[in-house]
């Protein structure tokens, strides 16, 4: 990654430049909203930036280089609560905001007016939107919300002409904001969804501490992992049969589709060996007495020291994520190798 955007707790959204020693430093700030930026997303082949806030705007940002800034564009998302996610389809003609108003906003370019406009899907949506997922053919997308539901509709729309394909998700071709499937987690809020590289399975992750795969051919059966752990926030999938969940462990962790179930892999961050292990009692003592304080502190034995945020797939070949990465909320940015997680640790299947 030569750039990267970060949005924190404030109303700007930075981007860093890496240098030639793979250190990131603060190239600009885009600044335009006027509350928390809740979220961001940049599109690699137009390279246009879409935040969204929680002032209720969105804008996509382009990059004018006869003057060297970025400069946003209007977004009409007509929606009376804070916008909360953003994401592009993989077209990049058409991007989706999900808000507090319990409507999702699908947003397209109008040339002759120079602004994005928006059409709204909020049938049967009841609450909150905190996440959503395109699937690869650009016509269909996926919502988790705060109602408990993970949901697909279909997001065709007239005015791109677009021409949908009949599919396991759209059995029959479906006009704009049709409702596709709808599962129930019943017991917490969906944090995060994610269509398979082909499209054929959806996975979210729930506040109940549950992972959950369904495959397009057999939607009625839902594979279901009820976790020992805290609530996960955050799921890329590796490949077809496998997933990696993240969230309030502070660790990437594998899970696998295996025939029809939905079995745990491993932890992918190997543990670091704490300094203070073999301590005698003594020395623990002497310790207390000279600075107050033993040597367990409370550095966790993660890389991430507080709940991963998010993640997303950075290298994608051959129908398989080669690199993945995870932000938390300690604020550090961290890349995996799964080539070289896949080395490290015994026994790991993906």
């Amino acid at each position: 990654m030569s750039k990267l955007i970060v949005s924190s707790t404030s109303s700007e959204a930075t981007i860093f430049q890496r240098d030639a020693n793979g250190t990131y430093t603060k190239e600009t700030e885009l600044k335009k909203h006027i509350e928390r930026v809740k979220s961001v997303d940049w599109a690699p082949n137009s390279n246009r930036i879409a935040t969204c806030a929680g002032d209720r705007n969105a804008y996509v940002w382009n990059w004018h280089a006869d003057v060297g800034e970025w400069k946003p564009s209007l977004v009409l998302l007509r929606i009376e609560r804070a916008a909360t996610y953003i994401r592009w389809a993989k077209s990049e003609d058409r991007f989706a905001v999900g808000s507090g108003a319990r409507l999702l906003s699908i947003c397209y370019y109008d040339e002759e007016h120079d602004w994005w406009v928006s059409k709204h899907i909020k049938k049967p949506i009841r609450s909150t939107i905190l996440c959503c997922d395109w699937h690869p053919n650009n016509y269909i997308i996926a919502i988790g919300s705060c109602d408990f539901k993970c949901r697909v509709f279909s997001s065709a729309l007239k005015e791109l002409e677009d021409k949908p394909e009949v599919s396991g998700w759209m059995p029959k071709l479906s006009k704009f904001g049709t409702l596709l499937a709808e599962f129930d987690t019943s017991e917490g809020w969906v944090h995060a969804v994610k269509f398979s590289p082909s499209g054929d399975k959806l996975a979210w992750v729930a506040h109940d501490s549950s992972v959950n795969v369904v495959d397009m051919n057999s939607k009625d059966k839902v594979l279901r992992c009820l976790t020992k752990s805290l609530p996960l926030l955050s799921v890329v999938w590796l490949n077809e049969s496998s997933l990696v969940c993240g969230g309030h462990d502070n660790c990437p962790v594998l899970y696998n589709v295996a025939a029809d179930n939905l079995v745990y892999g491993a932890k992918l961050d190997v543990q670091r060996k704490k300094s203070g292990v073999g301590l005698s009692a003594m020395a623990r003592f002497k310790q207390l007495d000279d600075k107050g304080t033993d040597s367990k502190g409370t550095t966790l034995d993660t890389t991430h020291q507080n709940a991963i945020s998010e993640m997303r797939v950075t290298k994608f070949e051959g129908g398989k994520a080669k690199e993945f990465s995870s932000i938390g909320n300690d604020g550090k940015l961290v890349v995996w190798n799964v080539d070289a997680l896949a080395a490290s640790i015994a026994e790991l299947k993906i």
